[in-house]
């Protein structure tokens, strides 16, 4: 069995996550995702929702066999914890492949890291970002 793992923010669903989840699911046959802490969001605006309602919101969708926080210091921790055999990283996510498989390798994991295709847009109206998402509801109703 190939046990896949995922990760972001996950702040206001939106069909890009669907995408990149189904996309990570397809790499094997068990996913798992990990949700970061809202504390520990540093290279983005931290999330508007909780870290646990972001959780339940994604264990909700079909594609996701688990879902859990990250842990509150160690990325490695919940990684140890699946023992995966791929890391799937979104298309627009800010990880260097190379350099998150060197840093797997060098903590004793042994897994590949993929990047899922992003999502086309469907429709002209579609939003595939949450900050695009945020940008709309404020110009509508701020």
């Amino acid at each position: 069995m190939t046990t896949v793992v995922a990760q972001g923010t996950f702040d206001i669903l939106h069909p890009g996550h669907v995408h990149y989840l189904e996309a990570a699911a397809g790499m094997g046959d068990e996913l798992h995702v990990i949700v970061a802490r809202r504390e520990n969001v540093t290279h983005k605006e931290q999330p508007i929702l909780s870290n646990r309602q972001r959780r339940d919101m994604v264990a909700a969708l079909d594609a996701v066999d688990e879902a859990r926080v990250g842990h509150p210091e160690d990325f490695f921790v919940p990684i140890r914890e699946i023992d995966p055999d791929v890391i799937a990283l979104g298309y627009d996510q800010h990880h260097d492949e190379e350099e998150l498989a060197a840093a797997l390798a060098e903590a004793g994991l042994d897994c590949r890291v993929e990047r899922a295709s992003g999502r086309e847009e469907v429709r002209e109206d579609e939003l595939l970002s949450t900050g695009k998402i945020i940008d709309r509801i404020c110009e509508e109703r701020c």
